[in-house]
């Protein structure tokens, strides 16, 4: 079974009901009695919204909460990008692997508002200053594209876009998705438009398009304020017993690794909505838009059975609504089958998830498909239990447990006794079409272009993430035949957070790990070059590195013999040749080539995700001197720049709190603060002044950036220093000397021009904004028609010692081996 059809199938099957909380990582709940009823009102209500946005945390959880369970319409999230530029507060990913995490963070934030989640291809490339850097980046039509893929896809009523097309946004993501917007509320209806999309989806013409004022922005006045809509996000649901701005704090609380956790909210939230394209209204967001099933030819019936069921809904007795359910079932399908039902087909497929969601939870079923473990390869043996527990005594039985993907369909005939488990043991052999692209995130099976990601699959665009595994049970619930849809999961039991779910993961039999992001040869001596082997199945073959041309390794190859479970560490002696490149690690087994890495991103709010990178790393041929042997470094949220020293040759400790405490500093030549370390380390900021002691002293202390932000220690610099939000975005941007003869440019390595080149993403970010006297700006950079920001690189003389800022973004070349940003960094840590 292909990609593509699981993930269909997934998104078909397993729905999850608006409002339904549930754990981020487990099977689909059995809704309560509040979202019970919710869901229940909303079977009678037929709209839909699309919310439009550039990056995971830009959305208005207020306002998605609200169209959710107030206005009981159908509401999705348009993300442009998964956030992969950003920053990360909870650890070291960067790059791809936080991209896995904010769409993880974004998938959980939707689990509490209700909403569905939609993404397009483009990439987070970091801050941009304008919308037409931006979209020359994305590619404005690629872009536009899958806007209108996605509201074609979901044909909502009427779309909101989170900001303005004239800048306010600051930011350039935010003003080209206001843009794209505009041109895609056209763009949809227009069938000459993407012809390519035609066919399996149809041209649609949402009813109108408006801007959500964002809460920096002034509320509108005058004659704007007399044409704007007005809502009360604070609105108070007396069934969930929460405000919608409650609710919203808690669903934005889930983009932790931004640092986005948010207060909850009580009393009037007024927001307000400017009408920009489509029909006007006076008043109410869907004015002109029949919610009601009558908008649906023969629809009726359908309506009528379901405000029945939800008028006569007993939250004592959840099984009594199940006779008008099924009758409203019944009316469903057959108006599917009408003319009229083809043509809001997309509608009526979603009313339908919805019907057997609510179906499922009146009859208190709960479906649950535990594996025995969590990984597997092609070939494996793999074992399912499959339990269904009818909780509420409607009478039910079990007729079928399918698995698809596994080729498992076993007809059953089993009667469900109210509370009794009933499990299906699912046994069969892993076949080589779930291998480890199944589980990659399809958006990282292939390598990205320009400033979008890769997609093989057009329909896959727009998806949140792959399908899982699904395990699927026909159940017959009073002579109706239903499936539904589990996902495949191993379950564990911790000591401290209680019973946790991951997805099946499906790996390549052999999974490789250099020890190394950037491997750094200072001169021509050959240095060790460790890689791990990791075996998901019994094999035999040779490990083996590919390196640039002119490298060489000893060996050339290594033998390996691994049973499944076990791994192995070979080390190769690389002898460097010129220049820099890549090294690629190899398994070959019969033919077979494996050069895939396993990362396991692990963190307690989002479900375990399993990624599949290259096995690669940089490897630099580099001239580097350096002063000094031992260096101290203070992590903050996370960064790879420890490695990046440990590779020029220094001896790197981590301080821990005790260490800032009242650890010696003077046996270190450097003490080098990461990023954020004095936003996120309580130890450090009541220590700060230890640091400065050790600067007077004689130490040399380097401070990377650091927000400014109420959580900054206003004393971490022993002379007066604002930091500010100045940043460098454009990384070719141009780098003058301030000061060419200070020694941070000369010792013990000469920065020149071609030191800057190669640098990647950004130059760098919250630079100095307002410094004494007695600091030496020894940089400037700019970017193109703007003023030079000297900020970026600053060293003052503190007693013996030196103190140095810099919010050139380190921490983004080193892991990136960029050779310039090595010299320069060790000058900084060399600096006396």
């Amino acid at each position: 079974m292909s990609l593509r059809r699981i993930l269909l199938a997934f998104l078909v099957l397993l729905s999850p009901p608006a409002g339904a909380a549930r754990a981020s990582d487990g099977p689909p709940p059995v809704l309560d009695a509040a979202h019970l009823h919710i869901a229940l009102e909303k079977l009678t209500v037929v709209g839909s919204a699309l919310y439009v946005a550039a990056h995971p945390d830009d959305e208005n959880t207020a306002m998605l909460t609200w169209l959710e369970n107030e206005k009981l319409v159908r509401a999705g999230y348009l993300s442009l990008t998964r956030g992969d530029g950003g920053q990360n507060l909870i650890g070291s990913e960067q790059g791809d692997l936080l991209g896995v995490i904010r769409t993880q963070e974004l998938l959980a934030a939707r689990r509490i508002d209700g909403a569905e989640q939609f993404f397009a291809r483009a990439m987070d490339f970091g801050y941009s200053k304008g919308p037409d850097e931006t979209l020359e980046e994305w590619g404005r039509e690629e872009a536009l594209s899958d806007i209108v893929r996605v509201i074609r896809t979901f044909q909502p009523d009427i779309v909101i876009m989170r900001f303005p097309t004239t800048g306010e946004g600051r930011h350039g993501h935010h003003t080209a998705s206001a843009l794209l917007a505009v041109e895609a509320f056209e763009a949809a209806g227009d069938p000459n438009r993407f012809p390519d999309q035609l066919g399996e989806l149809a041209p649609w013409k949402p009813k109108r398009l408006l801007w959500n004022y964002f809460s920096w922005a002034q509320p509108p006045s005058g004659e704007a304020a007399a044409t704007a809509v007005s809502i009360d996000l604070g609105a108070y649901n007396a069934l969930l017993a929460r405000s919608y701005t409650e609710l919203a704090g808690e669903s934005r609380s889930m983009h932790k690794s931004q640092g986005f956790g948010s207060a909850e909210r009580r009393g009037r939230s007024p927001n307000y909505f400017k009408l920009i394209a489509g029909e006007p209204t006076t008043g109410d967001l869907f004015q002109g838009v029949n919610l009601s099933w009558s908008r649906i030819p023969g629809g009726d019936e359908v309506g009528t059975l379901l405000l029945s069921a939800h008028r006569e809904h007993d939250v004592n007795d959840p099984a009594a609504s199940l006779p008008r359910l099924l009758a409203a079932r019944d009316a469903l399908e057959r108006l599917r089958a009408t003319a009229a039902g083809r043509t809001h087909g997309v509608l009526l497929r979603h009313k339908s998830r919805e019907l057997d969601d609510v179906i499922r939870s009146c009859a208190g079923l709960w479906l649950e498909a535990v594996s025995t473990r969590h990984t597997y390869a092609p070939g494996d043996s793999i074992t399912i239990a499959a339990t269904i527990v009818n909780r509420c005594a409607a009478p039910a039985r079990l007729r079928a447990v399918a698995a698809p993907a596994l080729g498992i369909d076993s007809r059953r005939d089993s009667l469900l006794a109210e509370n009794i488990p009933v499990t299906v043991a699912l046994k069969s052999v892993v076949p080589s079409t779930l291998d480890w692209r199944f589980t990659q995130p399809y958006w990282l099976l292939e390598p990205s272009r320009g400033g979008q990601h890769s997609v093989g699959d057009q329909h896959l665009i727009g998806s949140p993430e792959n399908g899982p595994l699904t395990v699927e049970f026909e159940i017959e619930v009073s002579g109706h035949r239903i499936r539904f849809a589990t996902p495949a999961l191993y379950r564990w039991v911790d000591r401290v957070r209680g019973e946790i779910y991951r997805p099946a993961a499906f790996a390549p039999e052999m999974t490789l790990a250099l020890d190394q992001k950037t491997y750094l040869f200072p001169d021509d001596a050959p240095r060790p070059v460790k890689l791990r082997l990791d075996a998901h199945k019994t094999v035999q073959g040779e490990a083996r590195l590919s390196l640039p041309q002119g490298w060489r390794s000893e060996p050339a190859s290594h033998d390996i013999a691994l049973a499944a479970g076990a791994s192995r560490e070979v080390l190769f002696l690389v002898q460097p040749g010129s220049g820099d490149g890549s090294v690629r690690a190899e398994f070959v087994a019969d033919g077979r080539m494996n050069t895939r890495g396993m990362v396991i991103v692990d963190h307690p709010h989002i479900p375990v995700q399993t990624v599949y990178p290259e096995a690669s790393s940089r490897v630099l041929r580099l001239d580097l001197a350096r002063t000094g042997d031992r260096v101290g470094y203070v992590m903050g949220p996370g960064d790879d720049v420890p490695s990046a020293l440990a590779q020029a040759g220094y001896k790197v400790t981590m301080l821990d709190d005790e260490a800032l405490a009242s650890g010696e500093l003077s046996g270190y030549d450097a003490v080098v603060v990461g990023v954020r370390a004095y936003n996120s380390r309580e130890a450090l900021k009541s220590n700060s002044t230890r640091l400065l002691d050790y600067v007077r002293a004689g130490g040399t202390l380097v401070v990377q950036y650091n927000t400014a932000d109420g959580t900054l220690d206003p004393d971490l610099a022993p002379y007066p220093l604002k930091l500010g939000r100045d940043r460098v975005t454009v990384e070719e941007a141009p780098v003058a000397f301030a000061d060419g003869s200070s020694p941070l440019l000369t010792t013990p390595n000469r920065i020149t021009e071609a030191d800057f080149r190669g640098w990647v993403q950004e130059r760098g970010l919250y630079f100095a904004q307002e410094w004494a006297p007695e600091y030496n700006a020894v940089l400037s950079s700019s970017d193109p028609g703007e003023e030079p920001l000297a900020g970026g690189l600053l060293a003052a003389r503190c007693g013996e010692g030196v103190f140095i800022y810099t919010g050139y973004a380190f921490f983004r070349q080193l892991p990136a081996g960029v050779p310039g940003a090595y010299r320069l960094f060790v000058n900084l840590v060399s600096a006396r």
